[in-house]
C-alpha cells in the first residue's frame, strides 16, 4: 500500500466561508481564517441573499420594506465581516439565489478548494437527514467540506491550532482521500495524529483478534510517511466496536477521550438527490451530528 509523502503538502489557495451571520455560523469563521492565513490562501465569505421568488411569497406590500430592511441589515454584518478579515487576502460576497446553487457555483467560480461552514442545531446539521439546506451544500460542494457543529463545546474567537487529530479510515479508497489533508494539517500544526480503524463486530470463526489486531496496525503504519516523526506524532489505533454500537459510536467515543480538536473523514462521491445517510453513508452522518469538534470531510 503506498505512504503520503511527507513532503506533499495540500494545495489551499482559496478557502470558502458560508455565513447566514448567526451566532453558530460565526463561531467557524476563526477557523477557515486560520486555514486560510496557514496556507497563504484567499479568503471569500459569502452570505446568499434571498431572489425575487423568494419575496412573492410574501404579501406584495411587503416586498420594498421587506428588500430594504435585507439590505440595511445585511450591510451592517458585511462591515463587521470585513473589519474582523482585515490584512487578510479576502472578498465579501452576496450573491442571490437557492443557497446551495449559489454556494455550488462560488465554489466553481473561485475554485475553492475548501468550505468551511457552521451548522446550527434544529435547523441545520441535525436536520441533514431530512433534506435542509445544509445537506444540499453537503451534497453539491465539490471540494472538502470542514463543518463546524452545534456539539462543538469550543468556539474560538482569535488563532485556531489542531494539536490532536483523528483520521478514520476503512481502507477504502474514499476514505483515504482524506488522509493527505490530516497529514498536511497535523504537519502544519505539529499535531499528534491518530490513524483509526474500527472493526464493527469480530467476524465469525476468528478467534485470534490479536492477530487480526496486529495485521490492521501494520496496514494502518504503512500509511504514515517515512519523514512524519520530525513533525507530528503518528500513532495507529484498532478498535472494536461494541455490541449493538455502530462504528461512528466508537468513533466519536475515541475522539471524546483523546480530546480530538479535529476529525477528518473520506466520504463517497455523490450522485444524484439522495438523503445524507446515502450519501455520505449513516457513519458520517452520525459524526456530523454529534461530533464535539469541527469535522473534515473529503470526498473520494
Amino acid at each position: 500500500m503506498k505512504t503520503v509523502e511527507a513532503s506533499r503538502r495540500i494545495a489551499v489557495k482559496n478557502v470558502l466561508f458560508a455565513t447566514d451571520f448567526s451566532p453558530c455560523s460565526t463561531a467557524a469563521l476563526p477557523y477557515a481564517v486560520s486555514v486560510a492565513r496557514r496556507y497563504g490562501a484567499t479568503l471569500h465569505a459569502a452570505h446568499v441573499m434571498p431572489t425575487e421568488a423568494d419575496l412573492l411569497l410574501m404579501s406584495p406590500e411587503s416586498w420594498p420594506s421587506v428588500a430594504e430592511a435585507e439590505n440595511n441589515s445585511i450591510q451592517g454584518y458585511v462591515e463587521q465581516l470585513e473589519n474582523q478579515l482585515r490584512g487578510l487576502p479576502h472578498d465579501v460576497l452576496t450573491p442571490r439565489g437557492k443557497v446551495s446553487d449559489a454556494l455550488a457555483e462560488t465554489i466553481e467560480e473561485y475554485e475553492i478548494d475548501l468550505l468551511v461552514l457552521g451548522t446550527h442545531g434544529r435547523t441545520g446539521v441535525r436536520k441533514l437527514i431530512m433534506g435542509s439546506v445544509a445537506e444540499e451544500i453537503f451534497r453539491r460542494a465539490a471540494c472538502p467540506v470542514l463543518s463546524v457543529g452545534p456539539n462543538v463545546s469550543c468556539k474560538p474567537h482569535g488563532e485556531v491550532l489542531f494539536h490532536h487529530i483523528l483520521f478514520a479510515t476503512d481502507f477504502s479508497e474514499e476514505s483515504l482521500a482524506a488522509l493527505p489533508y490530516a497529514i498536511s494539517l497535523a504537519e502544519e500544526d505539529q499535531a499528534d495524529l491518530a490513524l483509526l480503524h474500527v472493526i464493527e463486530q469480530p467476524a465469525a470463526g476468528i478467534l485470534d483478534l490479536k492477530a487480526v489486531t496486529a495485521s490492521l496496525t501494520r496496514r494502518l503504519k504503512e500509511l504514515i510517511p517515512s519523514g512524519a516523526e520530525p513533525w507530528c506524532d503518528a500513532e495507529c489505533l484498532v478498535e472494536f466496536g461494541e455490541l449493538f454500537a455502530r462504528p461512528a459510536e466508537r468513533i466519536l467515543e475515541i475522539a471524546g477521550d483523546r480530546a480530538a480538536d479535529l476529525i477528518v473523514l473520506g466520504v463517497r462521491p455523490v450522485h444524484g438527490k439522495s438523503g445524507l445517510v446515502t450519501h455520505l453513508a449513516s457513519t458520517t452522518a452520525q459524526i456530523l451530528t454529534q461530533a464535539a469538534c469541527p469535522v473534515l470531510t473529503v470526498r473520494g
